[in-house]
């Protein structure tokens, strides 16, 4: 019986979260618990790559991570932004972000409605005279690279974070006494592994989202109890709220 469940992320912040309805409604108690953290490289680590941030009119934003390490980056190596550069995000959201850093105009800040980057794109070759500088994370693969050389834009992609396992204490790695684990990305599951090498798979279950999470899991050799997302559950919480009430009807 599933009483006691591991949510690998940040502890929501609204009290309307569908996680809390589920804990009240099955009697389960959620700890939240990251299993990892992105850090920034360093402007040594960066200069390495030899990209030079001037030489960029538009720069691409595919997450509030990528804002916040590139204007970290821009600070270190004293690099002011000019005011004609433009900004191309995945999402309104992420846009609105920008006014951490930046003034927000209109006519200089473009956004998408998916969050992909292919719905990004039409706008970008509206603007195909750009330079355009992708920050990515060191585990970006090349999709990106092969969508803009198929439309001859302009661009370079480069690594500006990383994500790295969080630090657990050893108190946490003694009392892991979990019924379920739910992990969200592969390197969440690296982190299982490194951290909680002898937690028993006969007793922990896990549940993964995404297809690359499940794919990390299984090649780990973990038995997996539920996967999100799927037509009829397309979120975890959906996922979630489904195996505890197949528990209770058991």
């Amino acid at each position: 019986m599933v009483k006691k469940i591991l949510v690998s992320q940040p502890k929501p912040t609204s009290e309307n979260s569908p996680y809390y309805e589920i804990a009240r409604h099955f009697d389960v108690e959620l700890v939240f618990r990251p299993f990892i953290k992105v850090e920034g490289l360093t402007s040594q680590e960066f200069r390495q790559q030899k990209v030079n941030i001037s030489n960029y009119t538009a720069i691409v934003f595919t997450s509030r991570h990528a804002i916040d390490h590139f204007f970290q980056l821009a600070k270190e190596l004293r690099i002011t932004m000019p005011e004609t550069t433009k900004y191309f995000c995945v999402t309104e959201t992420i846009a609105l972000y920008i006014q951490k850093y930046a003034p927000y105009r209109k006519r200089k800040v473009f956004f998408g409605e998916t969050g992909k980057i292919d719905d990004l794109i039409p706008a970008m070759v509206k603007h195909k005279n750009e330079k355009y500088l992708v920050p990515l994370s060191s585990v970006a693969n090349d999709n990106i690279t092969k969508m803009l050389d198929a439309k001859e834009l302009n661009h370079k992609e480069c690594v500006m974070y990383r994500t790295v396992s969080n630090d657990f204490s050893e108190e946490e790695k003694k009392n892991f006494d979990y019924d379920m684990a739910l992990f969200f990305s592969p390197a969440g599951i690296k982190s299982l592994i490194e951290n909680f090498p002898d937690a028993s798979q006969s007793d922990l279950k896990i549940g993964t989202f995404g297809p690359s999470t499940a794919k990390a899991a299984r090649e780990a050799g973990l038995e997996l109890h539920l996967e999100a997302p799927t037509e009829r559950y397309p979120s975890m919480t959906g996922a979630l709220r489904h195996f505890l009430q197949e528990q209770e009807e058991e």
